[in-house]
């Protein structure tokens, strides 16, 4: 398949224009134009390109890739590392931030909805990435990060009353712990993101809604696995997911 119909396949599917971004979607770093064997990931860091080089990928697909606003443009360090691997053995970058964060079947939202068991019941917050909804039943606020640590497989942190009954909860992936406030002006029970900050844990108390980090990397497994997936499905190409590892 050549890689610009590739491109244009994923962008008809998750709409990269309809976003204000912190980095650019789409082809980041350019390879081979005929792609064949694509790697996916959370995150284009050093180790997932060894892995995409072991494995003969000619592409690699990501949810975290390069060239943030407010970074060091400069390419020197771990950048010019990784940008070399990447030119040197000829593969394709293309990465693809809020519209994987936001797609209604695809995205990362949609996918931990899924996985907690919430019937969505609309988006709110900036660029509608702030998700709410009603669980299939009420449960224990420490009961629902417990099961919320053993689907992702990483503890959890709750904070708030333990005891408390969740009914309805909001929810958005990774790094989202500034909509909190926004969270708690719905109404909800609890709010469930990947990050907390220190604000958070005041807030928690004195709102009363819980508060719970399960973890950047492990709320947006979810959301490249499906795309990678669906490209699988739809084109023939051989699609692999590499997980590296990631605490935080």
């Amino acid at each position: 398949m050549q890689r610009d119909d590739l491109i244009a396949l994923i962008d008809s599917w998750l709409e990269p224009w309809r976003y204000r971004d912190y980095s650019p979607n789409g082809l980041q770093v350019e390879g081979r134009a005929e792609v064949s064997r694509v790697v996916c990931g959370v995150t284009a860091s050093q180790a997932l390109i060894d892995a995409a080089i072991e494995r003969g990928a000619d592409t690699v697909l990501v949810h975290h890739g390069y060239f943030w606003k407010g970074e060091d443009a400069r390419v020197v360090g771990m950048k010019r590392a990784r940008l070399a691997k990447l030119l040197a053995h000829d593969i394709n970058l293309i990465a693809y931030h809020l519209p994987l964060d936001a797609h209604p079947e695809l995205g990362n939202n949609a996918r931990l909805g899924a996985l907690l068991g919430a019937e969505v019941a609309g988006q709110a917050g900036e660029q509608g990435l702030l998700w709410h909804g009603t669980l299939a039943e009420p449960e224990r606020a420490a009961d629902f990060a417990k099961r919320l640590s053993m689907t992702l497989g990483r503890d959890a942190l709750l904070v708030g009353d333990e005891g408390r009954l969740l009914n309805r909860i909001a929810w958005c992936t990774g790094g989202a712990q500034g909509m909190f406030a926004d969270a708690i002006a719905l109404g909800v029970d609890a709010f469930v993101t990947g990050e907390a900050s220190e604000r958070n844990a005041h807030e928690a108390r004195e709102s009363g809604v819980a508060f719970i980090a399960a973890g950047h990397h492990a709320t947006e497994r979810y959301g490249i696995q499906a795309l990678g997936a669906r490209l699988a499905g739809e084109t023939g190409l051989s699609v692999d997911y590499v997980e590296v590892g990631n605490p935080i």
